[in-house]
């Protein structure tokens, strides 16, 4: 893979990362560790050897002290089939092949080992690429990446079908947060480590003018009734199961044992087969 073609610049994550004080804008991590641990109260297994994947373990290894813990990087330091939990918080939005991290940690599972993720989705901070983007072109007649395209919940569930884990589910929740200017929106993502650190993004510091134009174009079409600007964060829950003969199977198709329609207590249409008529000239 080619610097062209990484989605991340790792060097400066890890810088913005190292700067970040999470614990003061815990928001999006706290709604992700209660939703983390609702779902691990209704799996029925007790797990022995879990582990936990994150790009900001201080606040994920307090709410998870009995985890493993190790760092997000693009090749992960694991042991191959022996953790019967991973749960990777909050980062593969900055994975640059989110494929090859599902599947390390697919493989860090024993057989019927369970697998839950959280990352940002598409629609995280859309109001505020929209209103960068629109001062930009206003000022300099160009676009340069500022906010992170996040993958959409349909296309999460596909990568998790194609990184081999059974039984795949994707779903989100949706949290919204108000503030009193761009700024104010800028120090928190600062204080979270996610601010811009895309491989392609301009490395030379922009004029003040650029922000408070997309700061009065934010006020204008996305803020509240006392005049706070909204800023959506959705966090995506990815969950699979690690491949094994006892999960459930669908069934062959032609294999049904009862008739629809019977279930339904209605009369059941019965179609001609096209392949008659055509074998008898028609058409």
């Amino acid at each position: 893979m080619t610097s062209r073609d990484l989605h991340t610049d790792r060097a400066a994550l890890k810088r913005q990362r190292q700067r970040a004080f999470p614990g003061e804008a815990a928001f999006v991590h706290e709604a992700a560790i209660d939703e983390m641990e609702y779902r691990l109260t209704l799996v029925n297994r007790t797990f022995t050897k879990p582990l936990l994947i994150s790009g900001t373990p201080t606040i994920w290894q307090s709410a998870f002290p009995n985890f493993t813990p190790i760092a997000d990087e693009e090749t992960l330091d694991c042991k191959p089939q022996f953790n019967d939990l991973v749960l990777h918080a909050m980062s593969l939005h900055w994975a640059n092949d989110v494929v090859g991290q599902l599947i390390q940690a697919r493989n860090a599972l024993i057989p019927d080992g369970l697998f839950i993720g959280c990352m940002f989705g598409g629609s995280t901070l859309n109001e505020l690429r929209k209103c960068l983007s629109e001062a930009e072109i206003a000022l300099t007649g160009g676009l340069s990446p500022r906010v992170a395209m996040c993958a959409e919940i349909r296309d999460l569930g596909q990568l998790m079908q194609r990184a081999g884990f059974a039984l795949p589910v994707a779903d989100k929740i949706t949290l919204t947060a108000s503030y009193d200017s761009i700024f104010h929106l800028s120090h928190d993502l600062r204080r979270m480590g996610e601010v811009n650190a895309l491989a392609l993004r301009k490395r030379t510091f922009e004029k003040r003018e650029l922000f408070r134009l997309a700061d009065e174009i934010y006020k204008e079409h996305f803020s509240d009734d006392n005049g706070r600007i909204i800023a959506t964060f959705e966090i995506v829950f990815l969950t699979g199961w690690a491949p094994h003969k006892s999960q459930q199977k669908p069934l062959r198709p032609g294999s049904a044992q009862a008739r629809l329609a019977d279930a339904l207590k209605t009369n059941e249409l019965k179609f001609p087969d096209p392949d008659v008529h055509i074998k008898n000239g028609d058409t």
